[in-house]
Protein backbone atom coordinates (compact mmCIF):
# COMPACT_ATOMS: atom_id res chain seq x y z
CA UNK A 1 0.00 0.00 0.00
CA UNK A 2 1.73 3.18 -1.16
CA UNK A 3 0.84 6.73 -2.14
CA UNK A 4 4.28 7.95 -3.16
CA UNK A 5 2.83 9.11 -6.48
CA UNK A 6 3.66 12.38 -8.18
CA UNK A 7 -0.08 13.01 -8.51
CA UNK A 8 -3.01 12.10 -6.27
CA UNK A 9 -6.52 11.94 -7.69
CA UNK A 10 -9.91 10.71 -6.56
CA UNK A 11 -11.20 7.26 -5.61
CA UNK A 12 -14.60 6.79 -7.23
CA UNK A 13 -16.49 3.55 -7.78
CA UNK A 14 -13.68 1.35 -6.55
CA UNK A 15 -10.88 2.79 -8.67
CA UNK A 16 -8.42 5.64 -8.77
CA UNK A 17 -9.51 8.50 -11.02
CA UNK A 18 -7.10 11.18 -12.27
CA UNK A 19 -9.05 13.35 -14.71
CA UNK A 20 -7.08 15.52 -17.09
CA UNK A 21 -7.55 19.24 -17.41
CA UNK A 22 -8.12 19.80 -13.69
CA UNK A 23 -6.27 22.22 -11.45
CA UNK A 24 -3.37 20.71 -9.48
CA UNK A 25 -2.12 21.84 -6.09
CA UNK A 26 1.26 21.01 -4.52
CA UNK A 27 1.41 18.89 -1.38
CA UNK A 28 4.41 19.79 0.78
CA UNK A 29 6.56 17.90 3.22
CA UNK A 30 6.47 20.42 6.09
CA UNK A 31 9.78 19.23 7.53
CA UNK A 32 11.72 20.00 4.34
CA UNK A 33 9.55 22.63 2.69
CA UNK A 34 9.71 20.63 -0.53
CA UNK A 35 6.86 19.51 -2.77
CA UNK A 36 6.26 15.81 -2.30
CA UNK A 37 3.39 15.33 -4.72
CA UNK A 38 0.45 17.11 -6.33
CA UNK A 39 -3.26 16.67 -5.71
CA UNK A 40 -6.00 17.03 -8.31
CA UNK A 41 -8.79 19.45 -7.34
CA UNK A 42 -12.31 18.43 -8.32
CA UNK A 43 -14.55 20.49 -10.55
CA UNK A 44 -18.35 20.29 -10.75
CA UNK A 45 -18.31 17.34 -13.15
CA UNK A 46 -16.28 15.35 -10.61
CA UNK A 47 -18.81 16.23 -7.91
CA UNK A 48 -21.66 15.02 -10.13
CA UNK A 49 -19.79 11.81 -10.91
CA UNK A 50 -18.98 10.87 -7.32
CA UNK A 51 -22.50 11.59 -6.04
CA UNK A 52 -24.06 9.59 -8.88
CA UNK A 53 -21.74 6.69 -8.09
CA UNK A 54 -22.55 6.77 -4.37
CA UNK A 55 -26.28 7.04 -5.09
CA UNK A 56 -26.20 4.03 -7.41
CA UNK A 57 -24.44 1.93 -4.77
CA UNK A 58 -26.74 3.00 -1.91
CA UNK A 59 -29.78 0.69 -2.30
CA UNK A 60 -27.83 -2.58 -2.31
CA UNK A 61 -25.63 -1.54 0.60
CA UNK A 62 -28.65 -0.37 2.62
CA UNK A 63 -30.22 -3.82 2.14
CA UNK A 64 -27.04 -5.62 3.22
CA UNK A 65 -27.70 -7.11 6.68
CA UNK A 66 -25.86 -5.31 9.50
CA UNK A 67 -23.80 -8.40 10.43
CA UNK A 68 -22.40 -8.55 6.89
CA UNK A 69 -21.54 -4.86 7.01
CA UNK A 70 -19.83 -5.46 10.35
CA UNK A 71 -17.71 -8.26 8.87
CA UNK A 72 -16.34 -5.84 6.26
CA UNK A 73 -15.44 -3.43 9.05
CA UNK A 74 -13.78 -6.22 11.04
CA UNK A 75 -11.53 -6.95 8.06
CA UNK A 76 -10.90 -3.21 7.66
CA UNK A 77 -9.87 -3.05 11.33
CA UNK A 78 -7.38 -5.89 10.81
CA UNK A 79 -5.90 -4.15 7.77
CA UNK A 80 -5.48 -0.88 9.68
CA UNK A 81 -3.57 -2.77 12.36
CA UNK A 82 -1.39 -4.39 9.68
CA UNK A 83 -0.61 -1.03 8.04
CA UNK A 84 -0.53 1.08 11.21
CA UNK A 85 3.06 2.27 10.70
CA UNK A 86 2.51 3.12 7.02
CA UNK A 87 -0.53 5.21 7.82
CA UNK A 88 1.32 7.05 10.60
CA UNK A 89 4.32 7.69 8.34
CA UNK A 90 2.06 9.17 5.64
CA UNK A 91 0.50 11.49 8.21
CA UNK A 92 3.92 12.66 9.43
CA UNK A 93 5.17 13.13 5.87
CA UNK A 94 2.31 15.43 4.80
CA UNK A 95 1.17 17.00 8.08
CA UNK A 96 4.46 17.23 10.00
CA UNK A 97 3.39 15.94 13.43
CA UNK A 98 5.83 13.62 15.18
CA UNK A 99 5.54 9.93 14.36
CA UNK A 100 4.44 8.88 17.85
CA UNK A 101 1.60 11.41 17.67
CA UNK A 102 0.60 10.19 14.20
CA UNK A 103 0.68 6.61 15.47
CA UNK A 104 -1.65 7.62 18.29
CA UNK A 105 -3.96 9.32 15.80
CA UNK A 106 -4.32 6.05 13.90
CA UNK A 107 -5.07 4.26 17.16
CA UNK A 108 -7.84 6.70 18.08
CA UNK A 109 -9.38 6.33 14.62
CA UNK A 110 -9.14 2.56 14.91
CA UNK A 111 -11.16 2.68 18.12
CA UNK A 112 -14.14 4.16 16.26
CA UNK A 113 -13.87 1.37 13.69
CA UNK A 114 -13.98 -1.12 16.57
CA UNK A 115 -17.09 0.59 17.93
CA UNK A 116 -18.76 0.51 14.51
CA UNK A 117 -18.12 -3.24 14.28
CA UNK A 118 -20.84 -3.60 16.91
CA UNK A 119 -23.49 -2.15 14.60
CA UNK A 120 -25.89 -5.11 14.89
CA UNK A 121 -26.23 -4.25 18.57
CA UNK A 122 -26.18 -0.49 17.95
CA UNK A 123 -29.13 -0.73 15.54
CA UNK A 124 -31.18 -2.89 17.89
CA UNK A 125 -34.21 -0.88 18.96
CA UNK A 126 -37.32 -1.22 21.16
CA UNK A 127 -40.44 -3.38 20.86
CA UNK A 128 -43.61 -3.12 22.93
CA UNK A 129 -45.98 -6.05 22.86
CA UNK A 130 -49.76 -5.46 22.94
CA UNK A 131 -49.95 -1.76 23.70
CA UNK A 132 -53.71 -2.12 23.39
CA UNK A 133 -56.37 -3.59 21.10
CA UNK A 134 -54.03 -6.25 19.72
CA UNK A 135 -51.54 -3.63 18.52
CA UNK A 136 -47.77 -4.03 18.79
CA UNK A 137 -45.39 -1.06 18.47
CA UNK A 138 -41.71 -1.00 17.60
CA UNK A 139 -39.15 1.35 16.11
CA UNK A 140 -36.25 1.07 13.71
CA UNK A 141 -33.35 3.15 12.48
CA UNK A 142 -32.78 3.21 8.72
CA UNK A 143 -29.93 4.64 6.59
CA UNK A 144 -30.17 8.03 4.94
CA UNK A 145 -28.49 7.32 1.59
CA UNK A 146 -25.53 9.34 0.28
CA UNK A 147 -23.52 10.94 3.11
CA UNK A 148 -20.46 13.19 3.04
CA UNK A 149 -17.53 13.91 5.35
CA UNK A 150 -15.46 17.09 4.97
CA UNK A 151 -12.34 16.79 7.10
CA UNK A 152 -9.43 19.03 8.20
CA UNK A 153 -5.69 18.79 7.68
CA UNK A 154 -4.74 18.26 11.31
CA UNK A 155 -6.14 14.73 11.63
CA UNK A 156 -6.18 13.24 8.10
CA UNK A 157 -6.94 9.73 9.40
CA UNK A 158 -8.69 10.07 12.76
CA UNK A 159 -11.39 12.57 11.82
CA UNK A 160 -12.50 10.62 8.72
CA UNK A 161 -12.76 7.62 11.03
CA UNK A 162 -15.13 9.63 13.25
CA UNK A 163 -17.51 9.61 10.29
CA UNK A 164 -17.04 6.91 7.67
CA UNK A 165 -17.16 3.73 9.80
CA UNK A 166 -20.51 4.63 11.38
CA UNK A 167 -21.95 5.90 8.10
CA UNK A 168 -21.00 2.63 6.39
CA UNK A 169 -22.01 0.42 9.31
CA UNK A 170 -25.51 1.92 9.38
CA UNK A 171 -26.01 1.27 5.67
CA UNK A 172 -25.13 4.58 4.00
CA UNK A 173 -22.72 5.27 1.18
CA UNK A 174 -20.01 7.79 1.95
CA UNK A 175 -17.98 10.46 0.12
CA UNK A 176 -14.87 11.75 1.88
CA UNK A 177 -13.60 15.21 0.93
CA UNK A 178 -10.25 15.37 2.77
CA UNK A 179 -8.00 18.36 3.17
CA UNK A 180 -5.99 19.07 0.06
CA UNK A 181 -2.92 19.69 2.28
CA UNK A 182 -2.50 16.01 3.27
CA UNK A 183 -4.59 13.84 0.94
CA UNK A 184 -2.64 10.55 0.98
CA UNK A 185 -4.19 8.91 4.08
CA UNK A 186 -7.68 9.19 2.56
CA UNK A 187 -6.63 7.18 -0.48
CA UNK A 188 -4.92 4.62 1.73
CA UNK A 189 -8.20 4.23 3.63
CA UNK A 190 -10.04 3.69 0.34
CA UNK A 191 -7.56 0.97 -0.65
CA UNK A 192 -7.93 -0.81 2.71
CA UNK A 193 -11.74 -0.72 2.57
CA UNK A 194 -11.62 -2.18 -0.92
CA UNK A 195 -9.30 -4.95 0.29
CA UNK A 196 -11.74 -5.58 3.16
CA UNK A 197 -14.47 -6.38 0.64
CA UNK A 198 -16.51 -3.16 0.62
CA UNK A 199 -18.53 -3.02 -2.63
CA UNK A 200 -17.47 -0.49 -5.24
CA UNK A 201 -19.03 2.94 -4.87
CA UNK A 202 -19.91 2.60 -1.19
CA UNK A 203 -16.85 4.59 -0.07
CA UNK A 204 -15.42 7.30 -2.33
CA UNK A 205 -12.76 10.01 -2.04
CA UNK A 206 -13.15 13.37 -3.76
CA UNK A 207 -10.08 15.60 -3.60
CA UNK A 208 -10.71 19.31 -3.80
CA UNK A 209 -11.15 22.74 -2.31
CA UNK A 210 -14.18 24.99 -1.74
CA UNK A 211 -15.57 24.16 -5.19
CA UNK A 212 -15.94 20.52 -4.11
CA UNK A 213 -17.33 21.52 -0.71
CA UNK A 214 -20.00 23.80 -2.13
CA UNK A 215 -20.90 21.30 -4.84
CA UNK A 216 -21.47 18.55 -2.27
CA UNK A 217 -23.39 20.85 0.07
CA UNK A 218 -25.88 21.90 -2.61
CA UNK A 219 -26.29 18.55 -4.37
CA UNK A 220 -29.90 17.35 -3.97
CA UNK A 221 -28.89 13.69 -3.65
CA UNK A 222 -26.61 14.25 -0.65
CA UNK A 223 -28.55 13.53 2.51
CA UNK A 224 -26.09 14.34 5.32
CA UNK A 225 -22.81 16.22 5.73
CA UNK A 226 -20.42 15.98 8.66
CA UNK A 227 -17.76 18.70 8.82
CA UNK A 228 -14.79 19.43 11.07
CA UNK A 229 -12.72 22.60 10.64
CA UNK A 230 -12.66 26.30 11.41
CA UNK A 231 -15.73 28.07 12.79
CA UNK A 232 -16.30 30.41 9.79
CA UNK A 233 -16.39 27.44 7.42
CA UNK A 234 -18.41 25.33 9.86
CA UNK A 235 -21.01 28.09 10.02
CA UNK A 236 -21.00 28.36 6.22
CA UNK A 237 -21.46 24.59 5.90
CA UNK A 238 -24.32 24.62 8.40
CA UNK A 239 -26.19 27.63 6.99
CA UNK A 240 -25.71 26.56 3.36
CA UNK A 241 -26.72 22.97 4.04
CA UNK A 242 -29.72 23.63 6.24
CA UNK A 243 -31.05 26.26 3.82
CA UNK A 244 -31.30 23.70 1.03
CA UNK A 245 -34.84 23.20 -0.21
CA UNK A 246 -36.46 19.92 -1.22
CA UNK A 247 -38.24 16.90 0.22
CA UNK A 248 -35.13 15.85 2.17
CA UNK A 249 -33.46 18.75 4.00
CA UNK A 250 -29.73 18.24 4.38
CA UNK A 251 -28.72 16.95 7.79
CA UNK A 252 -25.60 18.82 8.96
CA UNK A 253 -23.15 18.26 11.77
CA UNK A 254 -20.48 21.00 11.71
CA UNK A 255 -17.71 21.09 14.31
CA UNK A 256 -15.80 24.37 14.37
CA UNK A 257 -13.00 26.10 16.21
CA UNK A 258 -11.92 26.29 19.83
CA UNK A 259 -10.04 28.22 22.45
CA UNK A 260 -9.44 25.60 25.10
CA UNK A 261 -8.47 26.58 28.65
CA UNK A 262 -6.64 24.63 31.33
CA UNK A 263 -7.29 25.97 34.83
CA UNK A 264 -4.57 25.39 37.44
CA UNK A 265 -5.76 25.70 41.03
CA UNK A 266 -3.35 26.51 43.91
CA UNK A 267 -3.84 22.99 45.30
CA UNK A 268 -2.98 21.26 42.00
CA UNK A 269 0.11 19.10 41.60
CA UNK A 270 2.27 21.68 39.82
CA UNK A 271 4.57 19.19 38.11
CA UNK A 272 1.61 17.28 36.70
CA UNK A 273 -0.07 20.49 35.56
CA UNK A 274 3.07 21.63 33.73
CA UNK A 275 3.49 18.23 32.07
CA UNK A 276 -0.15 18.43 30.96
CA UNK A 277 0.25 21.93 29.55
CA UNK A 278 3.39 21.06 27.63
CA UNK A 279 1.79 18.09 25.87
CA UNK A 280 -1.59 19.72 25.33
CA UNK A 281 -0.27 23.09 24.12
CA UNK A 282 2.70 21.99 22.02
CA UNK A 283 1.78 18.48 20.92
CA UNK A 284 1.18 18.41 17.16
CA UNK A 285 2.54 22.01 17.15
CA UNK A 286 -0.76 23.14 18.65
CA UNK A 287 -2.63 22.13 15.48
CA UNK A 288 -5.44 20.36 17.34
CA UNK A 289 -9.00 21.48 17.91
CA UNK A 290 -8.54 20.20 21.47
CA UNK A 291 -5.15 21.87 22.02
CA UNK A 292 -4.83 23.89 25.22
CA UNK A 293 -3.96 27.43 24.19
CA UNK A 294 -4.80 29.23 27.46
CA UNK A 295 -3.42 28.39 30.89
CA UNK A 296 -5.60 29.99 33.57
CA UNK A 297 -3.46 30.50 36.68
CA UNK A 298 -5.62 30.89 39.78
CA UNK A 299 -4.34 32.98 42.67
CA UNK A 300 -0.99 32.18 44.24
CA UNK A 301 -0.01 29.47 41.75
CA UNK A 302 0.70 31.91 38.89
CA UNK A 303 4.35 32.81 39.45
CA UNK A 304 5.46 29.23 40.10
CA UNK A 305 3.48 27.95 37.12
CA UNK A 306 4.96 30.51 34.74
CA UNK A 307 8.53 29.91 35.95
CA UNK A 308 8.18 26.16 35.43
CA UNK A 309 6.66 26.64 31.98
CA UNK A 310 9.43 28.97 30.81
CA UNK A 311 12.10 26.40 31.66
CA UNK A 312 10.24 23.62 29.87
CA UNK A 313 9.26 25.56 26.74
CA UNK A 314 12.85 26.69 26.19
CA UNK A 315 14.02 23.07 26.08
CA UNK A 316 11.25 21.77 23.82
CA UNK A 317 12.73 19.37 21.23
CA UNK A 318 11.60 20.59 17.84
CA UNK A 319 12.65 18.17 15.11
CA UNK A 320 11.69 16.39 11.93
CA UNK A 321 8.70 14.35 13.09
CA UNK A 322 10.32 11.06 12.10
CA UNK A 323 13.19 11.53 14.59
CA UNK A 324 12.70 9.41 17.70
CA UNK A 325 13.37 12.13 20.28
CA UNK A 326 11.17 14.75 18.58
CA UNK A 327 8.56 16.36 20.84
CA UNK A 328 7.20 18.77 18.25
CA UNK A 329 7.41 18.91 14.47
CA UNK A 330 6.79 21.71 11.95
CA UNK A 331 3.47 23.39 11.22
CA UNK A 332 1.64 22.34 8.09
CA UNK A 333 2.57 25.11 5.63
CA UNK A 334 4.60 28.26 5.08
CA UNK A 335 1.41 30.33 4.98
CA UNK A 336 0.24 28.92 8.30
CA UNK A 337 3.65 29.57 9.84
CA UNK A 338 3.47 33.22 8.72
CA UNK A 339 -0.04 33.52 10.19
CA UNK A 340 1.12 32.23 13.58
CA UNK A 341 4.14 34.57 13.54
CA UNK A 342 1.82 37.52 12.94
CA UNK A 343 -0.26 36.51 15.97
CA UNK A 344 2.90 36.44 18.08
CA UNK A 345 3.77 39.95 16.95
CA UNK A 346 0.21 41.12 17.61
CA UNK A 347 0.36 39.76 21.16
CA UNK A 348 3.64 41.50 21.80
CA UNK A 349 2.33 44.81 20.47
CA UNK A 350 -0.85 44.47 22.57
CA UNK A 351 1.20 44.41 25.76
CA UNK A 352 1.29 40.71 26.64
CA UNK A 353 4.63 39.64 28.12
CA UNK A 354 6.46 37.46 25.58
CA UNK A 355 8.52 35.09 27.73
CA UNK A 356 9.56 32.62 25.03
CA UNK A 357 9.53 33.57 21.35
CA UNK A 358 9.42 30.64 18.92
CA UNK A 359 10.03 32.70 15.81
CA UNK A 360 13.27 32.36 13.90
CA UNK A 361 13.89 28.74 14.83
CA UNK A 362 16.21 26.85 12.48
CA UNK A 363 16.36 23.06 12.52
CA UNK A 364 19.70 21.76 11.27
CA UNK A 365 19.35 20.01 7.93
CA UNK A 366 15.79 21.28 7.53
CA UNK A 367 16.33 24.99 7.03
CA UNK A 368 13.47 25.24 4.52
CA UNK A 369 11.00 23.44 6.78
CA UNK A 370 8.00 25.17 8.34
CA UNK A 371 9.33 25.17 11.89
CA UNK A 372 8.42 27.33 14.86
CA UNK A 373 9.57 26.96 18.42
CA UNK A 374 7.24 26.88 21.38
CA UNK A 375 5.96 30.34 22.32
CA UNK A 376 4.78 31.47 25.76
CA UNK A 377 2.95 34.66 26.77
CA UNK A 378 2.16 35.87 30.29
CA UNK A 379 -0.24 38.59 31.48
CA UNK A 380 -2.61 38.00 28.57
CA UNK A 381 -6.00 39.71 28.90
CA UNK A 382 -9.38 38.78 27.36
CA UNK A 383 -9.43 41.81 25.06
CA UNK A 384 -6.28 40.72 23.20
CA UNK A 385 -6.50 39.05 19.79
CA UNK A 386 -4.16 36.27 20.89
CA UNK A 387 -6.73 35.38 23.55
CA UNK A 388 -9.85 35.76 21.44
CA UNK A 389 -8.75 34.01 18.23
CA UNK A 390 -7.89 30.38 17.63
CA UNK A 391 -4.21 30.61 16.64
CA UNK A 392 -3.86 26.88 15.89
CA UNK A 393 -0.15 26.85 16.56
CA UNK A 394 2.43 26.33 19.34
CA UNK A 395 1.46 29.44 21.31
CA UNK A 396 0.39 29.23 24.97
CA UNK A 397 -1.15 32.23 26.74
CA UNK A 398 -1.20 32.57 30.53
CA UNK A 399 -4.15 34.49 32.01
CA UNK A 400 -4.10 35.26 35.73
CA UNK A 401 -7.33 35.25 37.74
CA UNK A 402 -7.97 35.57 41.50
CA UNK A 403 -10.29 32.61 42.12
CA UNK A 404 -12.34 29.76 40.65
CA UNK A 405 -15.39 31.95 40.01
CA UNK A 406 -13.32 34.35 37.92
CA UNK A 407 -11.85 31.40 35.98
CA UNK A 408 -15.33 30.07 35.18
CA UNK A 409 -16.57 33.52 34.15
CA UNK A 410 -13.54 33.94 31.87
CA UNK A 411 -14.15 30.62 30.15
CA UNK A 412 -17.91 31.05 29.85
CA UNK A 413 -17.41 34.50 28.36
CA UNK A 414 -15.54 33.15 25.33
CA UNK A 415 -17.43 32.53 22.09
CA UNK A 416 -16.02 29.01 21.78
CA UNK A 417 -17.08 26.12 23.97
CA UNK A 418 -15.15 23.09 22.77
CA UNK A 419 -12.95 21.70 25.55
CA UNK A 420 -11.64 22.68 28.97
CA UNK A 421 -9.53 21.14 31.75
CA UNK A 422 -9.18 21.73 35.48
CA UNK A 423 -6.23 20.61 37.59
CA UNK A 424 -7.07 20.38 41.27
CA UNK A 425 -6.84 18.07 44.27
CA UNK A 426 -10.26 19.07 45.62
CA UNK A 427 -13.35 17.05 44.71
CA UNK A 428 -15.84 19.79 45.49
CA UNK A 429 -13.94 22.26 43.28
CA UNK A 430 -13.99 19.71 40.46
CA UNK A 431 -17.72 19.07 40.87
CA UNK A 432 -18.57 22.78 40.98
CA UNK A 433 -16.42 23.48 37.93
CA UNK A 434 -17.88 20.59 35.90
CA UNK A 435 -21.44 21.73 36.56
CA UNK A 436 -20.98 25.46 35.98
CA UNK A 437 -18.62 25.61 33.01
CA UNK A 438 -20.38 26.04 29.63
CA UNK A 439 -18.19 23.73 27.58
CA UNK A 440 -18.99 20.53 25.72
CA UNK A 441 -16.01 18.41 26.85
CA UNK A 442 -14.52 18.75 30.35
CA UNK A 443 -11.39 17.17 31.79
CA UNK A 444 -10.59 16.93 35.51
CA UNK A 445 -6.84 16.41 35.77
CA UNK A 446 -7.10 15.29 32.13
CA UNK A 447 -5.66 17.88 29.72
CA UNK A 448 -7.24 16.62 26.48
CA UNK A 449 -10.74 15.32 27.32
CA UNK A 450 -11.37 13.68 23.94
CA UNK A 451 -14.23 11.20 24.51
CA UNK A 452 -13.66 7.54 23.75
CA UNK A 453 -15.31 5.96 20.71
CA UNK A 454 -18.42 4.76 22.54
CA UNK A 455 -19.15 8.24 23.90
CA UNK A 456 -19.52 11.26 21.56
CA UNK A 457 -17.38 14.26 20.59
CA UNK A 458 -18.52 17.87 20.27
CA UNK A 459 -18.48 21.33 21.80
CA UNK A 460 -20.96 24.04 22.69
CA UNK A 461 -21.57 27.61 21.48
CA UNK A 462 -19.65 28.52 18.30
CA UNK A 463 -17.61 25.34 18.42
CA UNK A 464 -20.44 23.26 16.99
CA UNK A 465 -23.41 23.77 14.69
CA UNK A 466 -26.07 21.06 14.73
CA UNK A 467 -27.72 18.94 17.39
CA UNK A 468 -25.93 15.58 17.18
CA UNK A 469 -22.29 15.14 18.15
CA UNK A 470 -19.70 13.00 16.38
CA UNK A 471 -19.33 9.22 16.75
CA UNK A 472 -20.66 7.16 19.66
CA UNK A 473 -24.42 6.68 19.93
CA UNK A 474 -25.05 10.23 18.70
CA UNK A 475 -23.11 9.33 15.55
CA UNK A 476 -25.40 6.34 15.00
CA UNK A 477 -28.40 8.64 15.30
CA UNK A 478 -26.87 11.20 12.92
CA UNK A 479 -26.47 8.63 10.14
CA UNK A 480 -29.93 7.06 10.54
CA UNK A 481 -33.60 8.04 10.50
CA UNK A 482 -36.01 6.99 13.22
CA UNK A 483 -39.18 5.20 12.19
CA UNK A 484 -42.02 3.96 14.42
CA UNK A 485 -44.20 1.02 13.32
CA UNK A 486 -47.60 0.02 14.80
CA UNK A 487 -49.18 -3.25 13.71
CA UNK A 488 -52.23 -5.40 14.34
CA UNK A 489 -54.05 -8.16 12.45
CA UNK A 490 -57.64 -8.50 11.35
CA UNK A 491 -58.70 -10.92 14.08
CA UNK A 492 -58.16 -8.23 16.71
CA UNK A 493 -59.87 -5.39 14.82
CA UNK A 494 -63.38 -4.59 16.05
CA UNK A 495 -66.30 -3.72 13.77
CA UNK A 496 -67.28 -0.16 13.03
CA UNK A 497 -65.39 3.09 12.46
CA UNK A 498 -63.93 4.97 15.40
CA UNK A 499 -64.13 8.76 15.29
CA UNK A 500 -62.59 9.55 18.66
CA UNK A 501 -58.87 9.89 19.36
CA UNK A 502 -57.28 6.41 19.55
CA UNK A 503 -56.19 5.61 23.09
CA UNK A 504 -54.68 2.65 24.91
CA UNK A 505 -57.56 0.32 25.89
Amino acid sequence: MSNDSTELGHHIGGRRVSPTGRERQPVYNPATGEVGTHVILADDSDVQSVVATAKAAAPAWAETPPPKRARVLFRFKELIEKHHNELAAAITREHGKVFSDAYGEVTRGLEVVEFACGVPQLLKTAFTDNIGGGIDNWNMRQPLGVTVGITPFNFPFMVPMWMAPLALATGNTFILKPSERDPSPSLMVADLLQQAGLPDGVFNVLQGDKCAVNGLLTHPDVRAVSFVGSTPIAEHVYTTGTARKGPYPLRVQALGGAKNHLVVMPDANLEQAVDALMGAAYGSAGERCMAISVAVAVGSVADDLVAALVARVKTLKVRNGMEKDAEMGPVVSAAHKARIEQYIEDGKQAGAKLLVDGRGLQVAGHEKGFFLGGTLFDHVTPDMTIYKDEIFGPVLCVVRVPDLGAAIDLINGHEFGNGVALFTADGNTAREFSRRVEIGMVGINVPLPVPMAWHSFGGWKRSMFGDLHAYGEEGVHFYTRYKSVMQRWSSSIGKGAEFSMPVNK
